[in-house]
């Protein structure tokens, strides 16, 4: 067998996804986004679902999404991609939508609208990237900033009783009637990949299936904005972050 013969797609164990791009990404190294990025490219496809899925993507470091992703994707304003998902999913039902958000967009300026769309129970799928930081615009506090931790603008640490605490958007979530699946996972390890993949899988099932919106929430890291080596910042991750944000099902009707 020639070496061409050896490197095509069918002949590859493991390759990229068919529906990511060819465009290098502009994420840091050891950044979240990109397996988490892979994972909904590989689930969308798998489920043979490109031509009918609309991705909403806001403010934040994904705000590129478009560029890796060939699905279509509509650019929402900051933290309103809940709402423009409602209008996209009531107006095409057949469509599979969902918004792929960060903490600072979902449960900072967009509280309101993911509280609402998730309240009604539209049918949508909501991909919360949570790495407890503003990674975009230069490490700032965060809503879901842990308690003692520092960023550019708390540098002595998150003090409760000058910044309230850390909030638990997906806790909330999964107290609403119109939530069906609220789900922690992460991306780490290649065992946390594959648990993710499934949590994804059972989102879009759902929405496509009528029984409310879903939440996945992936606990993640922000190498820069942490200022750690992506190694350590998963090790930081696991010893801090899991704790106060446990991996695992919230709610799972």
């Amino acid at each position: 067998m020639e070496l061409n013969d050896i490197i095509k797609p069918e002949n590859l164990v493991y390759g990229k996804p068919r529906l990511m791009n060819d465009n290098p990404m502009h994420y840091c190294p050891g950044c979240s986004h990109g397996v988490v990025h892979k994972l909904i490219a590989e689930v969308v496809d798998e489920m043979g679902m490109e031509d009918k899925t609309i991705g909403i993507s806001p403010v934040g470091c994904a705000v590129f999404a478009y560029n890796y992703i060939d699905i279509d994707w509509i650019e929402a304003a900051h933290g309103r991609a809940p709402a423009i998902a409602t209008a996209v999913k009531r107006l095409n039902p057949s469509k599979m939508v969902f918004t792929y958000q960060g903490d600072g967009d979902l449960a900072a300026i967009g509280t309101a609208e993911t509280i609402h769309a998730a309240n009604r129970g539209e049918n949508i799928v909501i991909i919360f990237i949570n790495n407890a930081i503003y990674g975009m615009t230069g490490g700032q506090m965060a809503p879901t900033t842990l308690e003692g931790m520092k960023t550019s603008t708390c540098p002595y640490g998150r003090n409760v009783e000058l910044n309230g605490f850390p909030l638990k958007i997906s806790n909330l979530l999964a107290q609403l009637e119109g939530t069906c699946l609220v789900t922690r996972q992460s991306v780490q390890t290649p065992a946390a990949v594959r648990k993710a993949k499934k949590a994804l899988r059972l989102a879009f099932e759902n929405s496509m299936n009528k029984k409310g919106t879903s939440v996945v929430e992936f606990v993640s890291t922000c190498s820069s904005g942490w200022k750690m080596s992506p190694e350590k910042a998963n090790k930081w991750m696991e010893e801090n972050m899991f704790p106060f944000y446990p991996l695992g099902d919230l709610k799972n009707v």
